[in-house]
């Protein structure tokens, strides 16, 4: 299976690169792994990985200065329907709108939500911001039996850096099936949004060890 890793000048590329061909070797699936800022090798990819550090509206902008890349993204993600992960604020991307400084700028509109500010407490008292560290993945009931997080313990952590999350998602009639998992830092904080083939994950799996690994084989575990 070929999959393609975006390269748009904003992602943590060797790192998400050698942790899927790891997380391939490992679960004994015939992925080639490739890294490409060409719109035409992205369009043709049968697993697509978007990955993301920095800011939102950077990240969207460098995007659109790669000529055919959006349009190429979602020929594979949503035209194809193939396999597609988001990391960290390449799932941030997945969402109708970045509100980072003050600034509203468009997202890719997958996902429901906005990505705004985080302020999360504890008894009125301020966390850490940005939140960085290893949390607690709970997984929401309805993805109980997917894939995605198999043979995972319920004491699971993952690694998180990041100071924005993902708001305003509930859905018509309180259905918030899109979030996938969640974890507690002075509230509830997005962890991980599916839908249909469309996976994206706040937090790093790349850096996240041995559960990390565990996510990365499940998601190439998906057939096309």
């Amino acid at each position: 299976m070929k999959l393609v890793i975006v390269d748009y000048g904003s992602g943590n590329l060797r790192s998400v690169k050698n942790s899927l061909q790891t997380a391939a070797h490992n679960a004994d699936l015939a992925h080639q792994v490739t890294v490409s800022s060409d719109p035409d090798i992205v369009a043709k990819a049968e697993y697509l990985v978007l990955p993301g550090v920095g800011a939102f509206a950077d990240c969207k902008a460098n995007l659109i200065k790669i000529d055919g890349m959006i349009a190429a993204i979602e020929h594979v993600a949503l035209t194809l329907a193939r396999p597609f992960l988001g990391i960290c604020v390449g799932m941030q991307l997945m969402a109708e709108v970045g509100e980072e400084g003050g600034v509203k700028t468009a997202g890719l509109g997958w996902i429901n939500g906005s990505i705004t500010a985080m302020h999360p407490r504890i008894d009125e008292v301020p966390l850490k911001v940005p939140h960085m560290g290893w949390n607690q993945l709970i997984i929401s009931d309805h993805m109980a039996n997917d894939i995605m997080f198999d043979r995972l313990a319920a004491d699971s952590r993952v690694y998180f850096l990041h100071g924005y999350h993902l708001t305003g998602y509930h859905l018509a009639g309180g259905d918030d099936k899109q979030i996938a998992a969640w974890t507690d830092y002075g509230g509830h904080i997005v962890a991980a949004v599916k839908t249909d083939n469309l996976t994206g994950v706040q937090f790093h799996p790349e850096k996240s060890q041995k559960v990390g690994q565990r996510i990365l084989a499940n998601w190439l575990s998906y057939t096309c």
